[in-house]
């Protein structure tokens, strides 16, 4: 049988990096490292270029501090204190890429060992600052983090707008810092189009992961750590027709389901939809805030223009912040504000993103503007929109709504982000505004989202611009290339110790891949499909990536094959089209490419990967081991 398709196996980068993290404790324990003679070791965990390890003993206790040398100044300098040991292992962060970095360990006796760590030049595709404003004393030690929107990487930025730190997975939407210093995001292992991930993931700023918490219904947008460290994060039930509408609270040390929240049941699914919603994505929830004063949760649904709030223990209904306009009456009276103070320059927010609570209980969120308007013979052209932060001042006994604050409106299309996109409340006055997703066409507002633009067209530009502003003062103004889901500006190191030696766990489960029981009459051949089909099979240790090739309308299934059983799942090759597409990092260049994971749960054995193509069943020469 000639060999057609590509089989790959791989273990879990968890897997990998406790073996590169076994290999160089091994070399570190054959000699004696003093700080005169530490062990250096660049990119340790495989995945961060702008970082090192460096480990060393010393007799007594100390207090090590950890310098990386500006290249212009010492106001560029990132230093970090590590709690006192004896065995020292400590996280090189924030290295300038290409560079022959000095960096300098000092102990509290005055000893200080300088070393030299020289760093590669980064992958051609990565996303180049363009333009920023700020100065060293106004972002001090913090960096600029930039989530990815598509086939771009994590990314953070210093206040010269130089990469200072990146990985090179592309781990999904935002990245928080958890109150260990960790930081929590998306796994990069693709789970389901169009932007579903296995899970979330737990690592250190040198790329190590802890956990990933895998969930039956995926991960997508966004998650909240509660006070107890438990995890609030956005998912959805795969064996219902609709995506986007559900919320978990998961254990942070089991990743077990510990409750749900369903938005069908305290919201109508065929109301109010703004100009991108259909009836598979009614709701699109792209944010969730947990808040304490009220134990609620407040929801942002862009396909509904609305930003919900709900009691967090009944998940009752409480309010709903957006234009009331096709709503029921009953609704609209019950749970909508009415505009107060200054009404002529108030807008609701359409297809928002990112909301939060303000410590006095108003809130904030970024207003793409998409359309702006709930019938269609109003939208708004992209061209004479704008997107915009917006805070909003509520009062829920009268159900009266004040705007207190904007940014962005002013800009107009050049500030546009149809998607993506979020604000940050540092204080009173302190505010971060971040448009992620601008996308330029011969100069003006594109008409597509950016994950659809032909970025080799020379017409097509795709920008992200983060702002701070504080008392109506822009401090900070970054302009980027490429589209970013969601800024966050964060110190690279944390206090304490971060790093933790020991392998990672992969907890949770993923679901059981439906499967259909009728199986069409197909001919059995001796033959791989044709090599046009492209057929890649990877393989990892709890799940198979099918990708493979067909013209619209074919006949496709996979079948898992051996003595006992067999188990068979379509492939959907009919045209597919995204009104939303948050992140594109899952998106082929050929519309005809498609790709489907079929999970080892509730799957025992080995079979034999077969596939249909219309009256023709292939056999794939591949063996999938499900123990």
């Amino acid at each position: 049988m000639t060999n057609k398709v590509t089989y790959t196996h791989s273990e879990h980068l968890i897997t990998r990096q406790t073996k590169a993290e076994n290999e160089f404790l091994a070399e570190f324990q054959e000699n004696e490292h003093t700080i005169e003679h530490p062990f250096v070791i660049k990119n340790p965990y495989l995945i961060n270029p702008l970082c090192a390890l460096v480990m060393f003993h010393t007799k007594r206790k100390v207090a090590p501090t950890v310098t990386v040398c500006g290249k212009r100044h010492d106001r560029e300098n990132l230093s970090h204190t590590f709690p006192e040991d004896t065995f020292h292992r400590l996280p090189i962060l924030g290295l300038y890429e290409d560079f022959a970095n000095k960096v300098v360990i000092a102990l509290p006796d005055g000893t200080e060992k300088e070393i030299v760590i020289q760093t590669e030049k980064l992958p051609e595709e990565v996303c180049r600052c363009l333009s920023v404003m700020t100065s060293a004393d106004y972002l001090q030690d913090n960096l600029m983090f930039l989530t990815p929107a598509g086939k771009n990487l994590p990314t953070a930025y210093d206040y010269k707008g130089e990469i200072r730190w990146m990985l090179l997975e592309n781990t999904m939407f935002d990245i928080k810092r958890a109150a260990n210093g960790n930081i929590l995001t998306g796994s990069s292992r693709f789970c389901r189009m169009p932007y579903n991930s296995t899970g979330l993931i737990e690592l250190d700023m040198l790329g190590k992961i802890y956990k990933e918490y895998r969930l039956p219904g995926n991960y997508h947008h966004d998650h909240f750590e509660m006070e107890d460290g438990n995890l609030l994060v956005l998912t959805q039930d795969f064996h219902r027709d609709t995506v986007e509408d559900m919320c978990v609270l998961i254990d942070r040390q089991t990743g077990e389901i510990l409750k749900t929240w369903d938005y069908t049941s305290f919201l109508p699914q065929d109301v109010a939809g703004s100009g991108s919603q259909d009836p598979h994505d009614w709701f699109h929830n792209n944010s969730v805030w947990y808040d304490k004063a009220t134990h609620s949760l407040t929801l942002s649904g862009r396909h509904q223009d609305a930003v919900v709030n709900i009691d967090f223990d009944s998940g009752r209904l409480n309010w709903i912040i957006g234009d009331p306009e096709g709503w029921p009456e009953d609704m609209v009276k019950k749970y909508f504000f009415t505009p107060v103070g200054d009404v002529e320059n108030f807008d609701w927010q359409y297809e928002q993103h990112a909301a939060l609570v303000c410590p006095n209980g108003d809130i904030m969120c970024f207003d793409n503007g998409q359309y702006r308007a709930k019938k269609k013979e109003n939208y708004i052209k992209n061209s004479d929109n704008f997107s915009r932060g917006v805070r909003y001042r509520i009062d829920t006994e009268k159900m009266e709504i004040e705007q207190v604050w904007q940014y962005g409106r002013e800009r107009g299309q050049e500030f546009f982000s149809p998607y993506i996109s979020n604000v940050e409340f540092y204080g009173e006055g302190h505010y971060m505004i971040h448009s992620g997703g601008i996308g330029f066409k011969n100069g003006y507002a594109a008409d597509e989202l950016g994950p659809f633009l032909d970025t080799k067209d020379p017409a097509v530009e795709l920008r992200s611009v983060t702002v701070e502003e504080k008392d109506g003062v822009v401090l900070y103004d970054l302009e980027t290339e490429g589209n970013f889901y969601r800024a966050e500006k964060l110190p690279i190191y944390h206090d304490g110790e971060n790093l933790c030696f020991g392998p990672g766990r992969l907890i949770g489960r993923l679901d059981v891949t439906p499967g259909f029981d009728t199986v069409p009459d197909a001919e059995a051949v001796d033959a791989q499909p044709d090599a046009w089909h492209n057929v890649v099979i990877e393989e990892d240790e709890d799940r198979m990536v099918f990708h493979a090739r067909f013209e619209r309308g074919t006949l496709a299934m996979i079948c898992l094959e051996n003595e006992n059983e067999s188990h068979h799942y379509f492939l959907n090759t009919s045209a597919t089209w995204h009104l939303a597409m948050c992140s594109g990092a899952f998106l082929e260049e050929d519309d005809r490419d498609i790709k489907m994971n079929i999970s080892k749960e509730g799957l025992k054995g080995k079979f034999a990967v077969k596939l249909i193509i219309n009256d023709k069943k292939f056999d794939t020469g591949v063996k999938f081991f499900c123990p």
